[in-house]
């Protein structure tokens, strides 16, 4: 009964012997069920043997383009990690890095500088003033002067520092400025204050701390009392609050108007209290682009809109959102807005203001010309700088204070993405590979669209719709997988041709692995200044070389000149012409020294307008990344009497023998830098060398045409008992003089030979070295390993 009801019972749905419904009956289920019984059977049972024959072949194919595919990305994740091993590593612990703070974020990474000029057009940055700061031999002084890590490193956390706003005391100068702290992700208020024209900051603390976002804090004197009115957008309102225990308490006088007013401030301006300020909340609002002014008696109130609100309602671009606080200079009144064209904040724009009226405003934009660094992203704000905050000292000069940024709003999320996208391209390689290959097969499993057996209903419609995109797909497949036969057959893996573009599609998949690494691992692309004391410093490159190295040159001065602390590059000629400057594309001053004389004894010369007191001796032919150099720098700030260097030498023996850093790794320590890559103070240093103590050590340099940077090292340990050397190991360093063949140093044998000689000549002259010896790996930092 129960086989004759499901035989019986199919016929209503599509009448007809054939069997046909609608052209659904191709499977294998509408040609078993018109069979006869025994029919059905045969068919079974040769279906049976027939799927399992396929599902066998299937199951074969799909394992071995499975392991394919995991082999593949094996591959590549291995080049992957290999490449951000090489090229992003940290091995080292950051020195002076807050434990907690400066996170990556959407918004940017803000940092503040501090600008001096004789005008508020004529703003330099400090390190161009060569603030000088023993205590660390931190001088010049350089931007930023405060960053999150110097937040953070006071104790509160801090993804970064912006909006800021100088309050001056006499000689005392307050710092109010917004910081997102790292924790709550919402805009605090802080405090730092300086006694020394702003190069050194001490940070007080959290002036205000809401419950809602705070920026912006523009602070301003009012009847012998402190105002601060920092922006309160999110919460609806604009707040002035009074400082009751100035810098850091604080208590809300008045709310000034319900309205979420962005950036704003007040100036007391021919009898009257003016506020700027912007509300992006009204409909058809231009974000970034809207500026409204209101007037009154007093910065208490009440407030009296301009007769011509908006003021501006424009594109992002023009300067309508304010930019800090406004500025009187001969007389007008400037104003500071924001170009938001490109990106938020992209930089600043000044406007005199020539009627200012309760009826009329008339503005008009005058030049503002600011150093930005091309340094790309090496400098904290070549990016963007959004908010400036200038005023006259009593002593006449202008300072200022400015915030930067190296990267874009949304960076980080960016950077994502187009990572996400490269691994993506990169499984699509791979499957191409194995398609060409002929490991994987497109294949769509026969469960992904199992066969309807139920009555024709509105579900058997639905069923019908999705086997008509399962066939689509398959379709697809079938075509993609003929394609790849095609393929195959003109691009043979075992011919010369076939085995080319192989390796082109796997050089294109190593590329995007790369790729992705960087934007997902290897952040921004910076390399930046580490901080030490609170604060960073610059130094001066010098290299020596002659004609037949410009090739080197070019390439050093282009490499090196982006390094976040080099202020200068200074190239020691010693033979034939020297290039133009036009020659060399360089993000610093290049200073051209040409000598008389080709000696190496001009390494070390007394040079008067070096202004900086750390020197990189730095030889044409080394190549190094920025970030090695920053470490190095920073090592030397902490033992500035010392010589720092990537290169460590044991001096020791009987008789003298000068050998390689293999030699020192074997014996576990090291007794002398070679100067061709080290830090030293450009007075101690240069000084010594040009002692009358020095004079026989330097005779015996022009002598053999070597050894200048030995000398160097024994005059250094003859001056002092205590520790002279101190060891900075590189991520990775190339020897460029290899590919070009004109160092001095090609004939390893002969050169050894003569340092040889040297030592024993040096030894006799200012004592031996082989009585001292420092280990690897004796300092905190882990960069002597």
């Amino acid at each position: 009964m129960g086989s004759g009801q499901v035989i019986n019972g199919g016929g209503g749905g599509g009448g007809g012997t054939n069997g046909s419904t609608g052209g659904s009956c191709n499977s294998c289920w509408c040609k078993w069920r018109w069979k006869p019984q025994q029919q059905q059977q045969q068919h079974v049972h040769g279906h049976v043997h027939k799927s399992n024959q396929n599902f066998q072949g299937r199951r074969l194919m799909l394992s071995s383009g499975y392991l394919f595919i995991v082999w593949c990305f094996i591959v590549y994740g291995f080049v992957g990690l290999f490449y951000g091993w090489l090229a992003f590593k940290k091995p080292y612990m950051s020195m002076g890095m807050p434990t907690v703070g400066c996170k990556e974020d959407s918004e940017g990474s803000w940092s503040i500088g501090v600008f001096y000029g004789h005008s508020p057009f004529s703003l330099k940055p400090i390190e161009a003033a060569n603030v000088r700061k023993d205590d660390s031999a931190a001088w010049p002084v350089a931007n930023p002067v405060m960053t999150c890590a110097s937040v953070s490193a006071s104790g509160f956390p801090s993804n970064f520092v912006a909006d800021p706003f100088l309050y001056v005391q006499g000689n005392t100068f307050y710092l109010f400025y917004e910081t997102k702290n790292s924790i709550t992700m919402q805009g605090d208020i802080g405090v730092a204050k300086s006694v020394d024209n702003g190069a050194t900051w001490q940070q007080l603390g959290m002036a205000l701390d809401e419950d809602w976002h705070l920026s912006y804090p523009y602070v301003f004197d009012y009847q012998g009392q402190i105002y601060m009115m920092p922006e309160s957008r999110e919460k609806g309102e604009l707040r002035l609050y009074k400082a009751v225990d100035f810098p850091l308490k604080w208590t809300v006088e008045k709310i000034i108007m319900k309205k979420p007013f962005v950036d704003s401030f007040i100036i007391n301006r021919d009898g009257k209290y003016w506020l700027f300020g912007s509300d992006h909340s009204g409909f058809g609002t231009n974000r970034n682009g809207q500026l409204e002014i209101w007037y009154s008696d007093s910065p208490l109130g009440p407030w009296q809109p301009h007769k011509k609100n908006p003021i501006y309602n424009v594109d992002s671009s023009l300067g309508a959102r304010n930019g800090g606080r406004p500025f009187v200079y001969d007389g007008y009144l400037y104003r500071v807005g924001q170009d938001c064209g490109e990106s938020y904040g992209r930089r600043v724009r000044t406007f005199r203001v020539e009627v200012l009226t309760e009826n009329e405003y008339k503005e008009v934009e005058v030049p503002f010309i600011l150093e930005v660094s091309n340094k790309g992203r090496n400098a904290w704000n070549s990016a963007r700088y959004h908010h400036l905050d200038v005023q006259q000292l009593s002593s006449g000069q202008w300072i200022g204070v400015m915030d930067g940024d190296r990267v874009q709003s949304g960076d980080s999320v960016l950077r994502f993405l187009l990572g996400c996208a490269s691994v993506a391209a990169v499984a699509t390689i791979i499957v191409l590979l194995g398609l060409l290959l002929g490991a994987v097969k497109c294949i769509i499993p026969l469960n992904w669209c199992a066969q309807y057996s139920g009555k024709r209903s509105d579900s058997f419609l639905a069923w019908e719709r999705e086997s008509f995109f399962c066939s689509k797909v398959r379709r697809f497949c079938s075509r993609l997988n003929i394609a790849a036969s095609c393929l195959q057959g003109r691009i043979k893996p075992n011919t010369s041709v076939g085995r080319l573009v192989l390796a082109v599609i796997f050089v294109a998949g190593v590329a995007l692995t790369c790729t992705g690494v960087k934007y997902i691992y290897g952040g921004n692309g910076a390399d930046e200044a580490y901080m030490w004391k609170g604060h960073y410093s610059q130094f001066t490159m010098l290299t020596m070389t002659y004609d037949a190295r410009l090739w080197n040159l070019k390439m050093y001065v282009k490499h090196y000149s982006r390094c976040p602390s080099v202020k200068e590059i200074v190239v020691v000629w010693n033979k034939g012409i020297p290039p133009k400057l036009s020659d060399l594309d360089s993000a610093v001053p290049v200073r051209i020294r040409v000598e008389k004389q080709n000696s190496l004894n001009n390494r070390f010369k007394m040079d008067p307008l070096i202004k900086t007191q750390a020197v990189l001796e730095l030889d044409d032919d080394i190549m190094m990344t920025c970030d090695d150099i920053e470490r190095g720098f920073q090592v030397w700030r902490q033992h500035p009497d010392r010589i720092v260097g990537f290169y460590p030498r044991l001096i020791n023996g009987n008789p003298l023998k000068y050998r390689g850093e293999k030699y020192a790794r074997k014996h576990k320590g090291y007794n002398m830098i070679l100067t061709g890559a080290a830090f030293i103070d450009t007075e101690v240093a240069f000084k010594r060398y040009w002692s009358d103590e020095a004079k026989a050590g330097r005779e015996l340099v022009d002598k053999y045409f070597n050894c200048e940077d030995v000398l160097l090292n024994y005059l250094y340990a003859n001056a002092s008992a205590a520790k002279t050397v101190e060891y900075v190991r590189p991520a990775w360093a190339i020897d460029t003089s290899k590919f070009s063949g004109v160092a001095i140093s090609r004939n390893t044998q002969v050169h050894y030979k003569i340092r040889s000689k040297c030592l024993m000549k040096f030894s006799e002259m200012y004592g031996s070295l082989a009585g001292r010896k420092w280990e690897f790996n004796g300092r905190k930092d882990g960069w002597d390993l």
